[in-house]
């Protein structure tokens, strides 16, 4: 049987276990939490077997899983450890205090999902080797998730015993008195951030704030009331622009109203939270001191300019009595700065490529910085994420973490040019993040997809992951359509054109293949898995579209007839059915950007006839 993440140590013995019909789960009172955690094993028995078993305060002669604080003393000092203990009669979970009772019912409803009404006899001892094991949702640059998604994706986070989750806010928070910034937007609420709070700390997730407050403000900087916060306030004037909105619009740290906007917005935001971090964000600021703040940067230099204002929002959390946290993009570039800095000060230290050097964790290391690594699922600018892609980043982030020290790992999920990828197809790479953060493990790639396959997805093959980890990287994907839209052919290499025949092939391989898949899923996830046929199809399309185009810009032969009138009827009867899984899980947020530019290519593809 699976067990993800993969187990400190499993003995396996003789005998199985049979589930009966008629059995009870026993809970030790003197643990309050005790009785939700036994309600949620018995939904999953109730859901994987079929059986309903009562739950008890006291131990009766049906008793056949037990729940418990009963693990020995020298446990105590070790975060989330549990014993599972499968004999043939009788299942005893005992862990020494709540959060470890919570990891191993997740473990015991993993090998009841698999098992049914037989499990194997096991003794089953764990605990973590990284305390923080986190993931990072950006709910701001597209796509704002409806709040029961939202408690959806919490309780399958629990279920592979991540234990953080971050929100990225940008504007997408309805904070009051600031309409201009929101108004075009469903943003989150205070309600809706008090309620997730609390049923985060009900499945043992920390939900830690999150919030924009010098970089990556570009609605806020682009309003009438607040654009003289920033660096250039002319550009305000400018279109909206997916590519734009990714690089620019800082605040000015010379002019003091900046700070005090970002002092205001993070103490009407902290109070929100139960957390005791709040991330500052304060990355990519590409703009600082090129604009109106060029004459301080002279003087001082951007680095000085930069600590100052970090160093201040920093002393700030710290003064409310949080634990500050911030990306380490720019502090990397002069890591003996951060002294100045609070010595709570987390650095979040992102990576994102296949082949992720350790450097960044080294010299953060070496400078005594406290810090997460921070892999990434791939999922962005793509219709499908980059599985393969993900696997390899993550797997090196979390071996750096524990080779250099790291307090966590914080897998992230961005949702860079409209978050056009559907938050469900994350899901394979949430779990790498998962199951190698948890012991430093690192399973080969083909062993975890199988893994994932199975208890993730109930594929009775073992191969759905690893299928859809074959797709391409496109050429003339979804990324290359808004750079086009945008810029025009001056962000066109003749290259991504030359491979579309290529690609196509993949995709409808893939394509061909998930088909025929779909029969040896568990019923119940064939409609998760249906869903990636949608986006597969706009990937097809896409890549469509970017043959005729190569053959306009560069004289690119193609070898498919299609005319482009014909392309855009099916872009437009796609997008029809793309729309109806966005709204299923998200609400309406930023769909029309998208819409936008898929009706922009629908329009240009009729007139190649």
């Amino acid at each position: 049987m699976y067990i993800i993440p993969k187990p400190y140590k499993v003995e396996e013995k003789e005998g199985q276990f049979l589930l009966p019909y008629d059995g009870v789960i026993t809970i030790d009172n003197t643990c309050r939490e005790a009785y939700f955690y036994a309600a949620i094993l018995k939904k999953e028995i109730r859901e994987s077997a079929g059986l309903s078993l009562d739950i008890m305060a006291e131990e009766t002669n049906n008793t056949v899983i037990s729940l418990g604080l009963g693990l020995a003393d020298e446990w105590k000092d070790t975060k989330e450890a549990y014993c599972l203990e499968v004999a043939p009669g009788k299942i005893r979970l005992a862990a020494f205090d709540a959060a470890g009772l919570f990891m191993g019912v997740q473990t015991l409803r993993q090998l009841i999902r698999q098992g049914k009404t037989v499990i194997p006899c096991m003794t089953v001892s764990d605990h973590p080797k990284i305390s923080t094991r986190g993931y990072y949702l950006d709910v701001t640059r597209g796509r704002i998730p409806k709040l029961e998604e939202l408690k959806k994706f919490v309780e399958k986070l629990s279920f592979y015993k991540i234990n953080q989750l971050q929100l990225y806010i940008e504007h997408s928070f309805l904070f009051p008195e600031h309409s201009e910034v929101w108004r075009d937007d469903t943003p989150l609420s205070a309600e809706d951030i008090l309620e997730l709070d609390r049923y985060c700390n009900m499945y043992q997730i920390d939900l830690v704030p999150s919030l924009s407050s010098f970089g990556h403000l570009y609605k806020v900087l682009r309003t009438k009331s607040y654009r003289y916060l920033g660096e250039f306030p002319e550009m305000a004037k400018e279109p909206f622009g997916f590519v734009d909105r990714m690089r620019h619009h800082t605040l000015n740290a010379a002019e003091p109203d900046a700070l005090l906007y970002a002092k205001r917005m993070i103490d009407r935001y902290m109070e929100l939270f139960s957390s005791r971090y709040f991330n500052l964000c304060a990355d990519e600021t590409f703009d600082l001191g090129k604009g109106r703040g060029k004459a301080a940067a002279e003087q001082k230099g951007t680095q000085s300019m930069y600590l100052e204002f970090v160093g201040e929002l920093c002393r700030h959390v710290v003064s409310k009595g949080k634990i500050p946290m911030l990306w380490g993009d720019i502090i990397r570039s002069f890591p003996e700065a951060a002294r100045e800095l609070p010595k709570e000060t987390i650095c979040l230290n992102w990576g994102y490529d296949a082949n992720e050097t350790p450097d960044a964790a080294k010299v953060f290391a070496k400078a005594g910085i406290r810090q997460y690594t921070c892999p990434g699922v791939s999922g962005w600018n793509q219709l499908i994420p980059l599985i393969r892609n993900s696997y390899e980043n993550i797997r090196r982030m979390c071996d750096y973490a524990i080779t250099y020290g790291a307090e966590g790992v914080l897998n992230t999920d961005w949702g860079d040019y409209g978050h056009i990828n559907h938050p469900d197809f994350s899901v394979a790479g949430m779990i790498f993040g998962a199951a190698f953060s948890w012991q430093g493990e690192i399973l080969p790639f083909e062993e975890i997809s199988r893994q994932i396959s199975l208890v993730e997805y109930e594929d009775s093959l073992e191969s759905l992951v690893e299928l859809l980890a074959g797709l391409p990287e496109q050429g003339f994907g979804w990324r290359q359509a808004v750079e086009y839209q945008e810029k025009g052919n001056g962000s066109l290499e003749k290259g991504m054109f030359e491979r579309t025949d290529e690609d196509l092939g993949k995709i409808r391989e893939v394509q061909n293949e998930l088909y025929h898949r779909i029969p040896g899923i568990e019923k119940s996830q064939r409609s998760r898995v249906a869903a990636y046929l949608t986006g597969l199809k706009g990937m097809e399309l896409f890549a469509q579209a970017g043959s005729l185009i190569g053959e306009k810009e560069f004289g690119i032969k193609r070898t498919e007839g299609i005319r482009g009138k014909a392309l855009a009827g099916m872009l437009e009867e796609w997008f029809y059915d793309y729309k109806a899984l966005w709204r299923s899980v998200s609400r309406e947020s930023e769909l029309y950007r998208i819409q936008n530019v898929v009706y922009w290519y629908a329009d240009f593809l009729r007139e190649f006839d």
